[in-house]
């Protein structure tokens, strides 16, 4: 029996059942059996109800909206699953809140990426499967492969059937502004950039000018997450005194809770555009979010993966449907 035939066995941490569901469905297999329980004093305990000797094993679980709770609960499912004796352990961690935490840029604070790069590998996870990290260097803290897939051509897939008139891609800061030439190149559009300034970690940034021209056209603001929209709202106040018509945002990760979405209806953004990396009913409910799905970009990587294949060819399938 050839691998491609063999039963992919995915598993879903209580912050991904969603996604995974839409993954096995995708892939035409049942999700596998197991259970998390959070007891009342706030311990997690997990357990699977099925046998996974040998077996190449997949474990769904994003980084998000509780990060703390999330990573914790992806230690222990990897540990279940090395303890029953599973051939292999891949965490698919389609956000993985922590690169933000890449280096050490102050005195006396820690590499957060490299703890949780440490931490997962003591645990015995065999293999990484992630999505737009915010700093993707961080792939070097592991010694074990990450497979770092990219939500963009999926994005620009949907804004490409917007037909959004006379565009141009605005990077937020000039951390973003590589991803946003990409953007704009998908989109055969000029780029702007937004020069940011952030004076403590309160998560309020100060926009002081933009490098490039916006005036008379529709701008489409590029990152890779939001949390409070803070950056974006401030980014758009901009972008509209300098003369652009209608602005759009797109992230990849979306973490608004209710003072974002708030922050949202008051802004000059006519349209949040993101994918479904974080599980946020909330957020995906309101009448100016448009959730576009990843889940299908992940289940093709796990199937290419466990047959032993390429993952380069998911990317020249994404960048040719893109260019097409």
């Amino acid at each position: 029996m050839s691998r491609d035939e063999m039963d992919i066995r995915i598993f879903a941490g209580s912050s991904s059942v969603s996604f995974a569901e839409k993954m096995c469905s995708y892939l035409g297999t049942e999700m596998g059996k197991a259970e998390t329980i959070v007891f009342t004093e706030g311990n997690i305990f997990v357990k699977i109800q099925e046998q996974v000797r040998d077996k190449d094993v997949y474990i769904v679980q994003t980084i998000g909206p509780s990060p703390n709770d999330d990573f914790m609960e992806l230690l222990f499912w990897i540990d279940a699953f090395k303890r029953s004796s599973a051939g292999s352990v891949t965490a698919i961690i389609p956000y993985f809140s922590y690169a933000k935490g890449d280096k050490k840029d102050e005195p006396r604070v820690s590499i957060r990426a490299r703890v949780c790069a440490d931490c997962l590998e003591v645990c015995g996870v065999d293999r990484i499967i992630t999505m737009d990290l915010h700093s993707p260097q961080i792939q070097g803290f592991f010694k074990k492969p990450v497979d770092h897939l990219y939500g963009m051509p999926i994005l620009c897939e949907y804004i490409k059937e917007k037909e959004i008139e006379n565009p141009v891609v605005v990077s937020p800061d000039t951390g973003f502004a590589k991803n946003a030439r990409k953007y704009a190149n998908a989109l055969n559009c000029p780029v702007a950039i937004c020069d940011k300034i952030r004076k403590s970690h309160d998560e309020r940034a100060e926009i002081l000018e933009i490098i490039g021209s916006v005036e008379g056209k529709n701008a489409i603001i590029v990152d890779d997450f939001t949390i409070t929209l803070g950056t974006l709202s401030e980014a758009a106040k901009a972008l509209k005194k300098h003369g652009a018509k209608k602005i759009y945002a797109c992230v990849s990760h979306a973490l608004l809770k209710e003072d974002g979405l708030k922050r949202l209806d008051n802004s000059d953004i006519e349209e949040l555009i993101t994918t479904d990396t974080v599980e946020n009913p909330v957020a995906f409910a309101h009448p100016k979010v448009k959730v576009v799905t990843v889940t299908t970009l992940f289940a093709k990587a796990v199937k290419i993966i466990h047959n032993r294949q390429s993952l380069s060819q998911l990317f020249e399938t994404l960048d040719s449907s893109l260019s097409s």
